[in-house]
């Protein structure tokens, strides 16, 4: 016969109850004799016995290695590995420095372009 864990077990006793199951009452236990009374529940086709979270410990039917199987379903084995900072902003005048350098390199290059020109005339004439 079962063992049940709710984490709810009055309200799944009163429902037992309601569908005709003697529970709490004191009826003969005849398989679940390790079943707290008040937990117990007696049906015609058997019985069941009503553990809460709580209580979960005085279950006979589970044992450590059911209880390491159901944890490692609900647990995962290794954290997951935390998330990598954010990279940091860059500095507040870099755009303006880049712009500054590549102005100043095209201007050398204007301006050599312009002394070289420059040369090829006067060497020419």
């Amino acid at each position: 016969m079962p063992e049940q864990l709710t984490k709810h077990p009055e309200v799944t006793l009163r429902v037992l109850q309601s569908g005709g199951a003697r529970c709490g009452d004191g009826a003969p236990q005849a398989i679940l004799t390790a079943c707290p009374a008040e937990r117990f529940c007696a049906l015609p086709g058997g019985e069941i016995c009503v553990y809460g979270l709580g209580d979960a410990a005085g279950m006979t039917q589970l044992s450590a290695a059911d209880w390491q199987a159901l944890a490692a379903l609900t647990v995962p084995a290794t954290p997951p590995p935390p998330a990598p900072p954010p990279a940091p902003p860059p500095p507040a005048g870099i755009g303006l420095g880049l712009a500054i350098g590549l102005l100043a390199g095209v201007l050398l290059g204007l301006l050599a372009a312009w002394v070289m020109a420059r040369r090829r005339r006067g060497a020419a004439g």
